[in-house]
């Protein structure tokens, strides 16, 4: 009997999400149905403090690359994005930033590794983590915080809700810590669930779930995301169609 094809659940924002869906067509990677239900909205608010005395820049996602530019912060030439998708939008606002390995420990040990000169100010959401400012500063590098767009939670789509309660197989990827406790709280879910997450920290709210796979992605980067997402479509089309289901 052949099991229908599982459903893929992208949680992003919806720019992100359908970034991620073309990259995977792209790839040649489809999913029967595809589901689009951001479960953070992106709200750009919060001033940038005065700039004089920053040297250089933080961002840790693209989102503060995106702040930035909406409050009409100036050119730094010392800058430093966590990993490559912060960089690309970093690149693209006219920056030449330190790339970082996808997460904020890296990030603070690459900086402290340069021997950077301070003040530097660091371009975050309201929900973050890491505790970049302080434990750099701790580390005897200057660092400030400004606080320039918050992610708002949202309800789960009702077609999305409908796939986590039925019984065709999703695959679902998740991003941030937020995203994922957000995730978690979306019950009920009686699907056979296959989730990638991008950290450890991702992965966390979600191993209380009753799920089929839960994989870490092998570094926290969307394309290695991707290469989690088509792994774990191709596993569940394999074990359902053995009848591998709930």
């Amino acid at each position: 009997m052949h099991m229908p094809d599982p459903i893929l659940l992208l949680t992003r924002p919806d720019r992100a999400s359908r970034g991620l869906l073309k990259a995977l067509s792209d790839a040649r990677i489809r999913a029967g149905t595809s589901i689009i239900s951001p479960l953070i909205e992106i709200v750009y608010a919060g001033r940038l403090p005065k700039m004089q005395a920053y040297r250089g820049l933080i961002f840790t996602s693209a989102h503060g690359v995106e702040a930035y530019r909406r409050a009409g912060g100036p050119h730094r030439s010392v800058c430093f994005a966590v990993g490559t998708a912060t960089a690309q939008a970093a690149r693209q606002a006219g920056f030449h930033p330190v790339t970082g390995d996808g997460d904020a420990e890296r990030l603070i040990a690459e900086i402290l590794a340069l021997q950077t000169e301070g003040p530097l100010l660091h371009l975050r959401g309201r929900h973050g983590r890491g505790d970049v400012a302080r434990r750099l500063t701790l580390a005897g590098i200057e660092t400030d915080e400004a606080v320039l767009y918050d992610q708002v939670a949202k309800d789960m789509s009702t077609e999305a809700q409908k796939a986590l309660s039925g019984s065709q197989p999703v695959v679902a990827p998740l991003f941030s810590p937020r995203t994922a406790e957000l995730f978690a709280a979306s019950g009920p879910m009686t699907c056979p669930l296959y989730l990638a997450a991008m950290s450890d920290a991702v992965a966390d709210p979600l191993r209380k779930l009753d799920t089929k796979a839960l994989m870490v992605s092998d570094e926290p980067s969307v394309p290695a995301m991707r290469r989690a997402v088509a792994e774990l479509l191709s596993r569940a089309q394999e074990l359902e169609s053995r009848g591998g289901g709930k």
